[in-house]
């Protein structure tokens, strides 16, 4: 390999650990600015002449050969998400009974599948690159936007850590999602990077054009989004309404242990009296808060339905749901409300299941996990969303990780949904990056949907975050804890609620059109 090459995946390589440094928990949201600006300079060609050298002899930045630009993108990707996912490998490990070998294995296939994706928009930007220039590393954010569109729908999709999901908590550029969803912050992150690499590869006005323009736009972004925080005008609207967040904290260990139900059970019950007694108009309990399946236990289920009678208030909680017809079973990830007279009012089945967590992908082909097949019982995903009936209004749930999924969230606004909520299990990440990020990512939604978002985790992170992205309420990992807050049910709408993600679309799009156009000159 020449001295130019090893340069190249040098460069590669300090991408991937920014894109890795830009999340949750160990990282921030500045490096995502930078991020990409090393493999954007590889794939151009980059010899390591200035500019201005370059521009003296008319030598021409001539893009990576197909080959090494996949490889370079590869490279970065891959330790973007071994960065960002690796906790994959210890959830298999302890829960799934493979050995450390095989866990990581795993988790480093899982990586490498989700590097498929940068290593795509390498290629594309690479050949853009050979065909038209320097210039065309501007075009870059539209080949990124499609190709992390398409890591969210291929085979179930895998949103975790979309570009822009890094500046959550910058709520001046973040607002921005209430516009063009998450994709569109991704964009606008990407662009950034393109023209600080264009501008470090060009010289002269062209330079001084990319870095004024970008720093234009940015700045009207940000200061349109801090007038929109400023102005808070969603949390004075609506009907206020106060919630319980209960998080019980129970070992993963403990949970299907039969001697422990008695004690699950006491404690969900005792918290939910201190929580209605502060105030609680509205209880929430985790995903499979029950020790036990709501619909089967009889003594369990007139516990629970007795609770909500004395309490006078509805509850959500998380609980599995057997379905029996024509000699089959399914089995359902399952959220349900109880009205305060204890009736169930609404069923939830969870859509978007965990694989290896709640199925198997492809079994027959990855025999090498077999002690993870043989302990896990396949659920059958739901069909729909569902609207869950709270007094007069209407809210919506999303189980476990499937609140990463825009499009499923966007759906329930459609529907009716006046307050986001999502019930999940963080348990199985011990005190990983996975708690963390799952937050960041929840909250992305309340900001793009224009909703209060209240979050009710078995050992945490639950919390409340307002239509604006602000967190007004958050618990710590593995504590018990009881929250009330107030949020407010709202019936407005965000243009990323009406439109979605059209700025995807467009950024499919472009990027087909430019392949045509750029292959024919």
């Amino acid at each position: 390999m020449d001295h130019n090459s090893v340069l190249a995946f040098v460069l590669a390589i300090v991408s991937g650990v920014l894109l890795a440094l830009s999340f949750p928990r160990y990282g921030h949201p500045a490096f995502a600015w930078i991020a990409l600006v090393p493999l954007l300079v590889a794939l151009s060609g980059w010899r390591g002449r200035p500019a201005t050298q370059r521009s003296r002899t008319g030598e021409r930045l001539t893009g990576q050969p197909p080959l090494r630009a996949f490889a370079l993108g590869l490279t970065t990707g891959a330790l973007y998400f071994i960065g960002t996912v690796y906790w994959t490998g210890t959830v298999v490990r302890t829960f799934g009974g493979l050995a450390m070998p095989v866990a990581v294995l795993a988790m480093l296939l899982l990586a490498s599948y989700l590097a498929l994706f940068p290593a795509v928009a390498a290629v594309i930007t690479a050949r853009w690159v050979n065909r038209v220039g320097a210039g065309a590393i501007l075009l870059m954010p539209a080949a990124w936007v499609a190709t992390e569109f398409a890591r969210g729908y291929l085979f179930g999709g895998f949103p975790w850590v979309p570009l822009g999901n890094s500046q959550v908590t910058v709520l001046p550029v973040a607002q921005l999602a209430s516009v063009f969803g998450v994709y569109g912050l991704s964009g606008l992150v990407a662009l950034v990077n393109a023209a600080i690499a264009y501008a470090l590869l060009s010289s002269g006005r062209h330079r001084t054009t990319a870095i004024a323009a970008t720093a234009t736009l940015l700045v009207g972004i940000a200061g349109w989004g801090a007038s929109r925080v400023a102005d808070g005008s969603l949390t004075r609207e609506g009907t206020p309404l106060r919630v319980g967040l209960i998080q019980g904290n129970i070992a993963q260990q403990d949970k299907w242990n039969p001697r422990e139900a008695r004690r699950i059970v006491t404690t969900y019950i005792a918290m939910t009296r201190d929580a209605a007694r502060r105030g609680a108009e509205f209880v929430i309990w985790p995903e499979s808060s029950t020790p036990f399946m709501f619909e089967e236990d009889k003594v369990g289920e007139a516990m629970i339905r007795d609770l909500a009678r004395e309490v006078n208030v509805p509850m959500l909680f998380g609980s599995d749901q057997v379905e029996r017809e024509a000699g089959a079973t399914r089995l359902f990830n399952s959220a349900f409300t109880l009205s305060a007279a204890g009736k169930t009012t609404a069923v939830y089945r969870k859509i978007h299941l965990v694989p290896f967590g709640e199925f198997i992908p492809f079994k027959n082909l990855l025999y090498f996990v077999s002690p993870l097949v043989e302990r896990l019982t396949d659920f059958s995903p739901g069909t729909s969303v569902v609207m869950l009936p709270v007094g007069e209004h209407l809210v919506s749930t999303a189980i476990c990780y499937e609140v990463v999924y825009p499009s499923l969230i966007r759906q329930a606004v459609v529907d009716g949904s006046q307050l986001l909520t999502t019930v999940t299990n963080d348990a199985w990440y011990g005190q990983s990056s996975a708690p963390h990020q799952h937050f960041a990512l929840a909250s992305m939604r309340a900001i793009e949907q224009g909703r209060y978002l209240a979050r009710a985790a078995n050992t945490g992170i639950s919390g409340v975050v307002d239509p604006y992205g602000r967190v007004v309420a958050r618990s710590a990992i593995f504590e018990q804890a009881g929250l009330v807050e107030e949020v407010r049910l709202l019936t407005s709408r965000t243009i990323y609620s009406r439109i979605g993600d059209v700025i995807a679309y467009l950024a499919i799009a472009l990027t087909i059109v430019a392949l045509v156009t750029f292959r024919r000159r």
